[in-house]
């Protein structure tokens, strides 16, 4: 027995119809939220940047340096 259930958007707002607008109070309470995370993780953030700045400089030079590498394999077997 196949059912098709349509289940319709339940989602509720506290816009209550109106433009959705942030308040002062909200915020300025994101914001401190921000700062806190920001200062309690900001070496181990930068540390992962950096990480993978790296990674992406290497992998791109790898994956050329390997293609380079086969050609000229590929131009020597065909050479002998």
């Amino acid at each position: 027995m196949n059912t098709k259930v349509i289940a319709n958007p339940s989602w509720s707002t506290a816009s209550f119809g109106d433009a959705a607008e942030t308040s002062p109070m909200e915020l300025s309470s994101l914001g401190a939220h921000l700062n806190m995370c920001k200062g309690s993780h900001g070496r181990l953030v930068a540390l992962h940047c950096a990480a993978e700045s790296m990674h992406g400089f290497v992998a791109t030079r790898f994956v050329t340096t390997l293609v380079v590498f086969v050609l000229l394999i590929g131009i020597g077997f065909m050479v002998l």
